[in-house]
């Protein structure tokens, strides 16, 4: 097993397992130059790992100086911040603006970069449902279903994800305090009964366009995403977005 903090001379305190899950283990850490949206580059240690849950290909790029952060974590200091990021091929890759996922990954980079941290990049395509079926559920919200009904209508669940690999994985990278990165609360709420202590969520700034505006009025109204948007929008009628 390779460990990421070797060279740096660390080495992780306490063990522990993700609510009973196997141990993930670091399997390759790289370095891979990010290109930023904006001009130039960042560099990020891109890990893999062996043992996980799900067996689906999730990769962690520490950011930073993520090993000073895990460290001063580990002695009590400030935690960790990490956002666990679900795979979003039209919107981390095609640029669509049915969503807002391209621009929240470049803005966790830029962020998490300049604190020291990790971004887990998650194989959860439609929030767990597959590329497929989400492109089915864009179908059925262009004919008036929200993002959540959709995925209901197609007989899955309004969000499949689990992070029990997501957990996996921090503790692999000697992570147990974290300041997690999102909008969401179920990813807190989930970390946390896995065992992982989220000392506070960090909400993500709105990244609002005319295209995604019912999805994210979806998203704060119906799963208590933390979204400042106009009143207007949190009180209207649920929208069609991107899933």
């Amino acid at each position: 097993m390779i460990d990421p903090l070797r060279s740096a001379g660390y080495r992780p305190m306490g063990a522990g397992r993700a609510a009973g899950a196997a141990r993930g283990a670091v399997r390759r850490q790289v370095t891979v130059p990010l290109r930023l949206p904006e001009g130039g580059s960042l560099p990020a240690e891109v890990f893999s790992f062996d043992g996980l849950v799900d067996g689906e290909e999730h990769v962690a790029l520490g950011l930073g100086d993520w090993r000073e952060a895990v460290r001063r974590a580990a002695a009590g200091g400030e935690p960790v911040l990490v956002r666990m990021h679900s795979e979003c091929l039209t919107g981390d890759v095609f640029g669509s603006e049915r969503c807002d996922c391209g621009p929240q990954f470049h803005e966790a980079v830029t962020r998490i970069s300049a604190a020291g941290g990790f971004l887990l990049y998650l194989r959860q395509e439609g929030r767990g449902i597959g590329l497929y079926a989400k492109l089915d559920a864009y179908g059925l919200q262009d004919r008036g279903l929200d993002t959540y009904q959709a995925n209901l209508a197609l007989g899955r669940s309004e969000d499949e994800r689990d992070y029990t690999a997501a957990a996996q994985m921090l503790r692999a990278l000697g992570v147990r305090r974290v300041a997690l990165l999102s909008n969401n609360p179920d990813k807190a709420e989930q970390l946390g009964r896995l065992g992982l202590e989220v000392t506070e969520r960090v909400p993500t700034a709105l990244h609002l366009s005319s295209a995604n505006v019912r999805y994210l009025t979806a998203k704060a109204r119906h799963r208590a995403h933390t979204l400042r948007l106009p009143d207007d929008r949190v009180n209207g009628a649920d929208g069609a977005g991107g899933s």
